[in-house]
């Protein structure tokens, strides 16, 4: 057997696998992606992103290159919830947005990313067993040419819901499994239905379908069309206790005989642009890290709801990515690489929370699950807690922790993309982020608060600049987006710098050890 060699070794070449190999070689990790696979997969899964991680590829100037492999038109803000809505058309500024991207899309675009910045990639590479030690973990892979052995000094578990790495690193996942089989699915409808100006459906030999939710005693019927569109969205949930494997794909035969037992009669169908299948299960990692290996995506986490669990797996990728370069550069202050299980389990939590509340919303059949939607949907007229609940799905009120006291109120939340007036001109927040640095970012003119970082000036990049209305006299910045510190208003130098310079040495380690590895 021949030793390859890694800094850290990624199992599993999906959205997650893929995001996180590019995010280390931005740190200047040498990343190995070893994917079962012998080819991306081309089965259709998840047909976008949304919330957060809009924002968050915004920041690695990576949004503009997603939006323009979109074929199809941006959708209205409107996402299902549980078999009601949340309908953000109303609202000039609505808390999220999605882009539609189908997933192999997205997988190809995160894979050549990766790939120009120089992470190798080995498809057809089975991962047959896993050991660590103190130092390293060493994995036994069977690949094209054979039996090899390669060891890293971290392994991250991007291997989805049937995870072997969580399997042998002895990681409880303790849940539930829904007796459920969901159905979804872009078609085109021929010309004997016709698409009210409503939206509605009249199918003939039955009747009028009327667009949302049509629940009967055999399951559920989603319709989304637009007047006049011949290519309308259709979801069918039903109680199936069928297994089905992933790797084989839902037929347009399969999804038209789901229609028939919920519905009742025959709906007729042209053709299909998508069609996927997925059961739910609601599952967490007990932790996300066992000595050096560590989970993410759907390796550490299942929801029971559409449209989230892509986003989430992205989310904790770049949470990851710069806490295992700075351990393995050496810059890491103790405990940095635990904070990943802290934070991510956190906003893992909250995803679930929601999650199975749509499952409470979704199941119930009778009248008093007819109440509590109806309920729930009148709560949805009002604007305050209609923008509550989008922050809750895409994602947006997840605060992290952080060490110590009296924090400033954005301490933890994700950075606003401020627009930004410097020297060489107008630049936004996100922007200052594409390199996935730290950045202390100055709006007050403090220089003070320059100076308290040059202890850190290879490991923060320091930008001053001026902003309507800003938030803070000062932003300190981590590679994820997130505020790790701020200074109020005014706030006087004899309390902010002590401040900032604690917060610096919490996340980006002592000017002692940032000296020792820029001086080898």
């Amino acid at each position: 057997m021949t030793k390859h060699e890694a800094d850290v070794i990624i199992v599993g070449a999906g959205p997650t696998g893929l995001m996180l190999a590019a995010e280390l070689r931005l740190a200047g990790v040498r990343p190995l992606v070893l994917e079962r696979r012998p080819r991306p997969r081309d089965t259709p899964k998840a047909g976008g992103l949304g919330g957060r991680i809009l924002d968050l590829l915004r920041h690695r100037g990576l949004l503009e290159r997603l939006q323009a492999a979109c074929t199809g038109p941006t959708p209205a803000p409107r996402f299902p919830f549980g078999g009601v809505h949340l309908d953000f058309t109303r609202m000039a500024d609505p808390p999220m947005h999605a882009l539609p991207l189908p997933q192999h899309v997205l997988e190809r675009l995160l894979g050549e990313r990766a790939g120009e910045l120089g992470a190798d990639l080995r498809r057809g590479h089975e991962v047959t067993g896993v050991n660590q030690d103190g130092d390293a973990v060493t994995v036994d892979v069977r690949g094209p040419d054979g039996p090899y052995r390669v060891s890293a000094r971290y392994l991250v578990g991007c291997d989805g819901a049937r995870s072997r790495v969580r399997d042998r690193a002895g990681i409880p996942f303790p849940g539930t499994d829904y007796p459920e089989v969901n159905r979804l699915a872009q078609v085109t409808l021929p010309d004997a239905v016709t698409v009210l100006g409503d939206g509605d459906l009249d199918v003939p030999g039955f009747g009028v379908v009327r667009a949302g939710f049509t629940r009967t005693d055999r399951g559920l019927l989603g319709v989304g069309s637009s007047p006049g569109a011949r290519s309308v969205s259709l979801y069918t949930v039903e109680d199936e206790t069928t297994e089905y494997d992933d790797d084989v794909p839902m037929t347009l035969t399969e999804l038209q005989d789901s229609v028939h037992r919920v519905l009742g009669a025959h709906l007729p169908l042209a053709g299909a642009t998508r069609l996927s299948r997925f059961t739910f299960r609601a599952r967490q990692a007990e932790r996300y890290r066992e000595g050096r290996i560590l989970l993410a995506g759907d390796a550490a986490h299942l929801f029971p709801a559409t449209g989230v669990a892509l986003n989430a797996g992205l989310l904790d990728a770049v949470n990851l990515a710069w806490k295992l370069a700075a351990d393995l550069h050496g810059t890491a202050p103790a405990g940095l690489l635990d904070t990943y299980h802290t934070e991510r389990h956190l906003a893992g939590a909250r995803t679930l929370l929601h999650t199975r509340a749509q499952v409470a919303l979704r199941r119930g059949h009778d009248a008093a699950a007819e109440a509590l939607r109806e309920v729930f949907t009148e709560l949805l007229a009002d604007e305050q807690p209609l923008r509550r609940m989008g922050a809750l799905v895409g994602g947006a009120d997840i605060r992290y922790p952080m060490p110590g006291a009296g924090h400033h109120p954005l301490a933890g939340a994700f950075a606003p993309d401020l627009t930004l007036h410097t020297g060489q001109g107008v630049t936004g927040v996100a922007e200052l982020m594409h390199p996935a640095r730290p950045v202390l970012l100055d709006l007050a003119d403090r220089p003070e608060l320059r100076q308290t970082s040059r202890n850190w000036q290879h490991q923060v990049d320091v930008h001053t600049a001026k902003t309507d209305d800003r938030p803070a006299d000062a932003l300190l910045i981590r590679p994820d987006g997130h505020v790790a510190w701020a200074a109020g208003i005014d706030e006087a130098a004899d309390s902010a710098t002590p401040s900032l310079r604690e917060a610096l040495s919490a996340w980006f380690g002592t000017p002692s050890n940032i000296r020792k590895r820029h001086d080898k």
